[in-house]
């Protein structure tokens, strides 16, 4: 990889904040006026999977939706159009940013065929879902990266419903952001129909492509010492204890086209509903950016969170649902406020009127749906819907209690993100056994960056949030997103053996320190590294 094409987070010099803030104002002076087209459309057809693609009517997605259980996923380079006036060279499975969903049935063990025509190395890791470790994904832990021209097969049982994602963990926060991912539902056995079923995929993009090599990189490399010394010293004094210009708020200034399944702004397919229908929307974050929506016009119900149900969830309206980095949200209502109205982000980030999803009944087509403003308050998921017998509670017996203190910092002149003052993988481990019961808590230290901290091969039910127990249903997450000062407690058992992966989600920040490992007592590994692949788990 270039060092131009090397991108987001090496800590950007104090000097181009004034030219951010003028691209960024100069964005947001100018809205986007083109025409929509197919969610899918791309310069190159998809390759197709190894069985017929079906979809199932309750289905109602522009993206590829492929079902059986048996499928071919190939990266490879295409041209991904945003809108009419806004190209991406993207790196895609089979075409499409995102690549094609794949459907599931609970219960079947599925096959997976990578096939790589990129020309490097990547690899297929499974967000969220539960799968044995040497079918994880993560390059030089759990299996080699598949080098160019080369194939490898995944085969796995689904054994948990839900809503899950697909990505590369090969230089991911390169490749994730030029597109390689895409979605994977498990549908469970006993179906709770809807009339319609959407997926909706957000991501972030550069306005300005020049920018690459400026915003991340594995990346210090790209700079001489002295000048990487100068930068960071601008950016976070380490004798001071103001950061003139942190991560959190760089990257927003960058990042000013925000997309829904490859789409921007009016380019956004509408979802086409009719009055009386049930509606699932699925909402998945392969972005490095929080984002904060609004559905209009509905009272809704939050049904799941990374793939696991809320008991008892209420209706919500007039309030913001968080989605964090690598989180995902299954949201229901009734199409009972026949009009054209919006699933919009309602932010500061400059790219926030651009993430605008209308939702249209039939019959209001020429009608144009209208961003709203004014402040509202955050849906609290500790408290959200109604307690229920659980697995896991403050007052157990715990085999394993491990903190996680998560912060910035500055090493060597560079900027950092570490878990208890390390950097993978110097990071230490998480070492258990088999049936232990795990105690983590988490807390966020940096002064303004966000942390959403992702667990493979597991789910935790989230305890407590700033010492306050949960009041809410059970909180069963893989994905928890972490504000600045925030203190989490969570638990799991170690019910699935392997060496997984424990990271912050925004992979940037992982690219530079803020990941660790559970380990289990006596796991082998069945692979043996390759020196010649240049493995980038990060």
């Amino acid at each position: 990889m270039s060092k131009q094409l090397r991108k987001k987070r090496i800590a950007l010099p104090l000097i181009l904040t004034g030219t951010l803030l003028l691209s960024a104002c100069a964005a947001n002076s100018q809205p986007m006026d083109h025409q929509g087209h197919d969610m899918g459309n791309m310069s190159q057809a998809p390759q197709q999977a190894t069985e017929p693609k079906t979809m199932s009517a309750a289905i109602d997605s522009a993206m590829e939706v492929l079902t059986g259980n048996t499928f071919t996923l190939t990266a490879k380079e295409s041209m991904l159009h945003l809108d009419d006036n806004t190209m991406k060279t993207a790196w895609t499975y089979n075409g499409t940013v995102p690549g094609p969903q794949l459907r599931v049935k609970q219960g079947e063990t599925v096959k997976i065929l990578l096939q790589n025509q990129l020309p490097e190395p990547v690899t297929i890791h499974w967000h969220g879902l539960p799968v044995p470790n040497n079918m994880d994904g993560i390059p030089g832990v759990t299996q080699n990266a598949v080098k160019p021209g080369e194939s490898f097969t995944y085969q796995f049982k689904v054994d948990v419903p839900g809503t899950y994602w697909y990505h590369s963990h090969q230089n991911g926060v390169v490749q994730v952001d030029k597109g390689l991912y895409g979605s994977l539902v498990v549908e469970p056995k006993e179906q709770q129909s809807v009339d319609k079923d959407f997926t909706l995929v957000v991501d972030e993009w550069l306005k300005d492509d020049s920018m690459a090599g400026m915003s991340h990189g594995g990346g210090h490399a790209g700079m001489s010492m002295s000048t990487t010394t100068s930068d960071h010293s601008s950016m976070m004094n380490s004798n001071s204890s103001e950061m003139p210009m942190s991560d959190a708020e760089m990257m927003p200034l960058m990042y000013t086209i925000f997309s829904a399944n490859g789409k921007t702004g009016s380019a956004i397919t509408p979802l086409m509903i009719k009055q009386g229908e049930k509606v699932r929307i699925r909402l998945i974050n392969a972005g490095f950016q929080s984002h904060r929506l609004y559905l209009q016009g509905h009272e809704y119900k939050i049904v799941s969170t990374d793939g696991q149900p809320i008991n008892n969830p209420p209706l919500v309206s007039g309030q913001l649902l968080n989605i964090a980095p690598g989180e995902r949200y299954n949201i229901e209502f009734v199409a009972n406020n026949p009009g054209s109205w919006l699933l919009e982000e309602r932010s500061s980030n400059p790219g926030a009127a651009s993430l605008t999803v209308p939702i249209v009944y039939e019959g209001y087509e020429s009608t144009k749906p209208k961003a709203e403003k004014g402040d509202l308050p955050l849906i609290d998921m500790t408290k959200y819907g109604e307690a229920a017998k659980s697995d896991f509670s403050l007052d157990d017996s715990y085999d394993i209690e491990y903190t996680m203190d998560l912060n910035t910092e500055m090493k060597s002149g560079e900027m950092t993100f570490t878990i208890n003052g390390k950097t993978y993988p110097d990071t230490p481990p998480l070492q258990v056994k088999k049936g232990d019961l795990v105690k983590v808590k988490l807390v966020n230290k940096s002064p303004k960056d966000l942390h959403p901290m992702h667990l493979h091969g597991h789910f935790f039910q989230v305890l407590s949030k700033n010492g306050q127990p949960v009041s809410g249903s059970p909180l069963v997450k893989d994905t928890l997103n972490l504000l600045p000062g925030e203190e989490f407690v969570v638990a799991f058992i170690a019910d699935n053996p392997g060496e997984w992966m424990f990271h912050c989600h925004d992979l940037g920040h992982a690219a530079q320190g803020m990941m660790s490992e559970v380990k289990y007592e006596g796991f082998q590994r069945d692979f043996v590294v390759d020196p010649t692949v240049n493995n980038k788990p990060e």
